[in-house]
């Protein structure tokens, strides 16, 4: 009789039903030899994989050496208590959210883009912004409900809030694809810190951050409102814009201690 499987706690797959197998690749700064070997195969060990095996060693110039290796996780996941990290809003197809936005909105939506730091990667920011997008979605370029301003690469933040200020615009994307050492993450804690200071800006600024190694969660834990990920389509963050924009003007989450204005009130600027 075959024992019924526990989908609610759970391990890595790898031979069997969690069996707890995982690969794992990583680089040590030792030259490669033996005692490098069991150098990897300890610290495996020390951080909880049980029968750690060494199946890979390539010596990575001098003092350095990279390492595959398997071991078993002893630990199992709850899935009960697992919290997802990603905006919730409704996806509409281009059609319908244009409908919506041009029901709630008397003026075309600004968005002013691009890169910032010495950040110089613009393939992201593009695919996002560009009316071309990417693999057949468009981009917010594409959408009659937006003005797209993108600034391209490393823009200083005084530049990219200048602009911000100047057009009105209701949300910001900034790309970070430059990781090492956390840069992108000490990029993002300036431009908050700058936003925070700019009296000019439109009081519902949404601030949005996308990059190969960003998340919703990592962007919240840096002060900005959204972030998205590899994978992420034009039609995603468009909708999220529009669906969180009426949100705001309609007085939920208004970072304004004054009552909110009604959404007709707000674009007639009474």
């Amino acid at each position: 009789m075959t024992q019924k499987k526990d989908r609610q706690h759970i391990r890595p797959y790898g031979d069997h039903w969690n069996d707890g197998k995982i690969q794992l690749s990583f680089t040590l700064p030792i030259s490669a030899g033996e005692k490098a070997k069991e150098a990897a195969r300890i610290y495996l060990e020390k951080i909880g994989f049980e029968q750690p095996q060494i199946v890979s060693m390539e010596g990575m110039g001098e003092g350095y050496s990279f390492f595959v290796a398997y071991g078993t996780a002893t630990f199992f996941i709850d899935l009960d208590h697992i919290k997802t990290h990603k905006p919730e809003f409704p996806i509409l197809p281009y059609e319908e959210l244009s409908k919506l936005a041009k029901e709630n909105f008397r003026k075309k939506i600004v968005i002013v883009g691009g890169t910032i730091g010495s950040d110089a990667h613009t393939v992201g920011i593009d695919a996002i912004l560009s009316i071309k997008g990417i693999a057949g979605d468009k981009g917010l370029e594409y959408y009659p409900i937006f003005q797209v301003v993108n600034l391209r690469a490393q823009v200083s933040n005084e530049v990219l809030l200048r602009k911000a200020a100047e057009l009105g615009a209701e949300a910001i994307l900034v790309s970070q694809f430059v990781t090492q050492q956390d840069q992108h993450l000490d990029n993002l804690r300036s431009l908050n810190k700058a936003i925070k200071k700019e009296t000019n800006l439109s009081p519902h600024l949404l601030k949005i951050v996308g990059g190969p190694r960003m998340d919703h969660r990592i962007a919240k834990s840096v002060g900005f409102d959204a972030g998205f990920g590899p994978g992420t389509k034009p039609s995603e963050v468009a909708n999220y814009i529009v669906h969180e924009l009426i949100r705001r003007h309609q007085g939920h989450g208004s970072s304004q201690k004054e009552k909110p204005r009604s959404l007709l009130g707000w674009l007639a600027g009474k």
